[in-house]
């Protein structure tokens, strides 16, 4: 009984792998048969990529109907109560990154970017449409991961072990990808697939390691917030956005300097997550659910 118990447990664990990679093979099926009818419009790493999403987000719905989830047990509230959590969600992120991103100015980490000029209208323009994409990306990620994904580990796993595996699935997630240029005049209807293995190959990439980390204690922050606190998607759509919101703007206004002495605090992924964030994070946690380290 123990076997067939481990057999189940990991069956479960690796379904979500099966579906990202079913819907993985489609897009790259998908996306050659799209740029032959196009045109050479755009990379075709970069169509199988967002095709991928694109599916991963749909697969959220059918999904939900099969295993019997409410949009309750996906962690949504009250609409009005919903929109407050985005609001303290918003705030929460300020309170935790912001001390990350002025520590990284404080070291010459980041420099601003001199070769810039703003306008006051243009500051508005650019902070607001970065709030407008956080919001999408965070509603998106949150309903897959700290909505369906969590919750369905969490009907049969421990709360440990289901914030642990789905925050390896977030973190995971955004290594998904290929670095590969295939001329358009080359592409074969095996060329997608040749971008997904390579996608899915960049997972054993040494050079990942510190921010995968990162965003693994980004993903468990997350998914512990969701776990607290009961129908608070809320609340973590609010956080990820901010968190993501801070990062766009800080890109548009700051440079990472390669020179700095305390580089090793950021990864090259987007100049911010690294190591500095996952032990504040970490530390930002503990404090939170009153834990000593």
């Amino acid at each position: 009984m123990g076997g067939l118990s481990l057999m189940r447990t990991l069956g479960l664990i690796l379904a979500p792998l099966g579906v990202l990679l079913s819907l993985a093979a489609a897009a790259s099926m998908l996306g050659v048969g799209l740029l032959q009818l196009t045109g050479d419009i755009l990379p075709l790493s970069k169509v199988v990529s967002k095709l991928t999403l694109i599916f991963l987000l749909i697969s959220i719905f059918p999904l939900r109907k099969l295993l019997r989830f409410s949009w309750q047990d996906l962690g949504f509230a009250p609409s009005a109560v919903f929109f407050r959590q985005i609001g303290q969600g918003l705030l929460l992120a300020l309170l935790t990154l912001l001390p990350v991103l002025t520590t990284l100015y404080w070291l010459d980490v980041h420099v601003w970017d001199q070769g810039r000029v703003w306008t006051a209208s243009k500051v508005v323009e650019k902070t607001a449409m970065a709030l407008f994409l956080a919001l999408l990306i965070a509603v998106g990620e949150e309903m897959l991961f700290r909505g369906l994904l969590l919750s369905t580990f969490r009907r049969r796993l421990s709360a440990v072990l289901a914030i642990c595996v789905s925050s390896l699935y977030y973190a995971a997630l955004h290594f998904l990808k290929s670095k590969t240029q295939i001329p358009y005049a080359e592409q074969t209807f095996g060329s997608g697939f040749r971008l997904m293995g390579e996608a899915f190959g960049n997972w054993l990439n040494p050079e990942i390691f510190s921010a995968f980390l990162a965003l693994f204690v980004v993903g468990v922050f997350l998914a512990v917030l969701r776990s607290r606190l009961p129908q608070s998607l809320g609340l973590c759509i609010g956080c990820h956005a901010g968190w993501v919101w801070q990062i766009k703007v800080s890109k548009d206004f700051f440079n990472v300097n390669p020179h700095a002495d305390y580089l090793y605090l950021v990864s090259n992924y987007d100049g911010v997550v690294g190591p500095l964030v996952a032990v504040w994070l970490t530390v930002a946690l503990l404090i939170g659910l009153k834990v000593r380290p």
